[in-house]
């Protein structure tokens, strides 16, 4: 009998366990990294990754106490090189362990499925639809799409293409991903989107061009809202290549695609690709990534790039490092020649106090209802108000876990905590001084939608009938297929006055508005974050671009395609560069301010935070930490700089009170190495008695939120 072999396996591990790296198990008989098995973790059973080729036990030191492979799930190609690559690549740059972000990537389902129950789902797996003989006609392009298809199919890339709302991005998506399959009957393409509810749309866009030409089941969709049976079965037809292109979400990079040739990131700019908990990567930057790495290629769009996008696509000169990273593609035309809407600024010092819709805008949205056309109210803030307040002893409705207020939900008469979750019913009188005056403060789309139905309650529609006001935000569309029943009555003309969140103001192609307003915007002006200006002028040129997207209903219609912004402050930048439709000009500016602080992309940032029972102890871990780091000198520790600890902005959650320390480097390579050499550091400092209220830290590396 042969003597056993050992596999290094990737396995989730226990957080902060220390167990970063691969651990050994034996087998009998050799198994090609990349395969799929069940593996002893303590007293459970894990399911594992095999990374590294198998070796001899006899040669192997202290083999003795190593555990076998309990099974390995038989019928599945092993995960190639490639996807292993981006794996490897992504831990090591997020500082996470390999383990975690593997298992991470894979779908839930598949973890908790013995061999002999994935045997038995690849049996009851559906026959590929026949292909039909021929794609369906295509759409005439315009010149300027025309332009970009052929540069896309020309050149390596990666693309930048820069596209107004509404010059037709999509449609180039399109044509470069068929050029890429018909190109070669093996090729896969990946296609992202920044959130869940624009999945549905561009799944039915791709499908009606892709299915008659290569089958039903040639296009799956991968996103979190997906059941685990559902996620598990479009995993498997993008591994297996019966799937030909992926829609998903930002986990959807993480997809085993064995040959993939191509990644469109839409909506670039959107910081929904940065994942906010477990290993926080960003998906738009990974794309870029594993393109380069297998060869693909790699099409980021947007209205409003990133301006680290938009730094990178520079053109390329002598001297200047990094510029020409990615190739620059404009279209700066509508399609069919329709214009932007004209932005009109309200200044709101003029109005009486306490206004939420000023005259003009009021007149400007019952004008749009009596002529049958559509109008869209943006405020970024959901609920009915951020606090219910206490005329007579200043009571306010505090969170009891976390340092924030719980939000006011008229509908159900709740006070709900948007951070921990934590809901309660709104009290009778004041739990402080047992008044009964307890009013709202601020708004929400919720008090919006009331009061838009009050002021417009007398105006009809065209034959008669009431104003027809809907809300979609994420307390509306928690039912599930809330949203797409929501979105079909808009698209279908049943609603007159939109009222919402961010939700509404992205990637949606509605026909009939021809009014987007933002009525409360300038929270952001002032923010501490360096990245709020960009963040605001993205969200407003996005919500502008739903207005006038149909050019010919617009000409028919003889319609006013307009942008109303409500401010206290209407000359600020944002709004002066708003006006004129100007990104250019905006991001010149914004780029300009940032190179004279040193802020990305000027510099390289990460954040390392930590929560405990107490400040004192989260903020003393960070501190002791950074003391060792410059103790130790650590490789690139010279052109690091460690900011002092602080509270995060809400420094306490579910009871759980949270601190941060920047590290920030003008060298991506040095804050790299220093991070690399920290870990230890870190996990060395969390085992000290003295940080024993520590509950957990976590590094975040390039953190969009400071």
């Amino acid at each position: 009998m042969s003597d056993p072999l050992v596999l290094s396996v990737a396995v989730q591990t226990p957080a902060h366990s220390g167990l970063d790296g691969l651990l050994s198990y034996t087998h009998a008989s050799p198994l090609p990294p990349g395969t799929l098995v069940r593996v002893p973790l303590g007293r459970r059973e894990v399911l594992g990754v095999v990374w590294d080729t198998a070796e001899a036990a006899d040669t192997a030191p202290d083999t003795t106490a190593l555990r076998p492979v309990a099974g390995v799930l038989e019928g599945l190609a092993p995960l190639d090189e490639g996807w292993r690559r981006l794996v490897g690549f992504a831990a090591r740059y997020y500082q996470r362990a390999l383990g975690e972000v593997a298992l991470a990537a894979l779908p839930p389902q598949l973890r908790d499925l013995r061999p002999e129950q994935l045997a038995r789902r690849l049996r009851r797996k559906a026959a590929a639809d026949a292909q039909a003989d021929a794609a369906p006609p295509l759409v005439a392009l315009t010149a300027e799409q025309e332009a970009v298809r052929a540069r896309v199919a020309a050149g390596a890339g990666p693309f930048l293409l820069f596209g107004t709302t509404g010059s037709g991005k999509t449609e180039v998506y399109l044509r470069a991903v068929q050029a890429v399959l018909e190109a070669d009957p093996s090729a896969q393409a990946l296609v992202m989107v920044p959130e869940i509810n624009l999945t549905p749309q561009l799944e039915a866009r791709f499908t009606a061009r892709f299915a008659p030409q290569f089958g039903a089941q040639a296009v799956v969709s991968l996103h979190s809202g997906m059941t685990p049976a559902q996620r598990l079965k479009s995993w498997l037809a993008a591994h297996q290549g019966t799937a030909r292109i992926v829609l998903g979400t930002r986990m959807a990079v993480f997809a085993s695609l064995p040959a993939l040739r191509i990644l469109v990131v839409d909506e670039e700019h959107d910081p929904s690709y940065k994942q906010q908990e477990g290993a926080r990567y960003s998906a738009r930057d990974l794309a870029v990534w594993r393109g380069r790495d297998q060869g693909a290629k790699v099409l980021l769009g947007s209205a409003t790039p990133s301006l680290e996008s938009w730094h990178a696509s520079r053109p390329a000169a002598e001297g200047d490092p990094g510029s020409g990273r990615y190739e620059r593609l404009h279209m700066p035309s509508r399609i069919g020649a329709g214009a932007l809407p004209r932005v009109r600024r309200v200044d709101m010092n003029q109005q009486p106090r306490g206004t939420v819709f000023s005259a003009p805008l009021l007149a400007a949205i019952t004008e749009r209802v009596q002529r049958g056309e559509q109008s869209m109210v943006l405020l970024n803030r959901r609920g009915y108000a951020p606090v219910l307040y206490c005329v007579d002893c200043g009571w306010k409705s505090d969170c009891p876990h976390c340092s924030a207020h719980q939000v006011f939900h008229k509908t159900d008469r709740s006070l709900r905590c948007h951070h921990c979750g934590t809901a309660s019913r709104v009290p009778r009188a004041c739990p402080g001084c047992g008044s009964p005056d307890i009013v709202p403060l601020g708004r929400g789309t919720e008090q919006l939608e009331e009061q838009l139905a009050q002021l417009l309650a007398g105006v009809q529609r065209p034959g008669g009938g009431p104003v027809r006001i809907a809300r979609i935000d994420a307390d509306t569309t928690r039912a599930q297929g809330a949203l797409e029943q929501q979105l079909a009555q808009v698209h279908a003309g049943e609603v007159d006055v939109l009222v919402g969140t961010q939700m509404i103001a992205k990637g949606h192609d509605f026909r009939r508005i021809t009014l987007v307003a933002a009525v409360q915007p300038d929270g952001a002006l002032f923010s501490s974050d360096f990245r709020a200006p960009e963040r605001l002028f993205a969200l407003l040129m996005q919500a502008a671009g739903r207005a006038g997207r149909d050019a010919d209903y617009v000409a028919r219609e003889g319609a006013a395609v307009e942008m109303w912004v409500q401010s206290l402050h209407p000359k600020h930048a944002v709004f002066e560069a708003l006006r004129t439709h100007d990104y250019e000009a905006f991001a010149a500016q914004q780029l300009a301010e940032r190179a004279d602080a040193a802020l990305p992309p000027f510099s390289y940032q990460a954040l390392v935070r930590a929560d405990a029972r107490t400040q004192a102890v989260a903020q003393g871990f960070l501190a002791a930490a950074s003391a060792a780091a410059q103790a130790a000198t650590l490789p690139g520790v010279e052109h690091v700089t460690l900011y002092p600890p602080v509270p995060l902005t809400v420094q306490r959650v579910a009871n759980v009170e949270r601190a941060q320390m920047l590290v920030e480097s003008p060298h991506r390579a040095a804050l790299q190495r220093f991070l690399a050499a920290w870990h230890p550091v870190l996990h060395t400092t969390r085992a000290d008695p003295a940080h024993r209220g520590l509950i957990r830290w976590l590094v975040d590396v390039d953190p969009l939120v400071i």
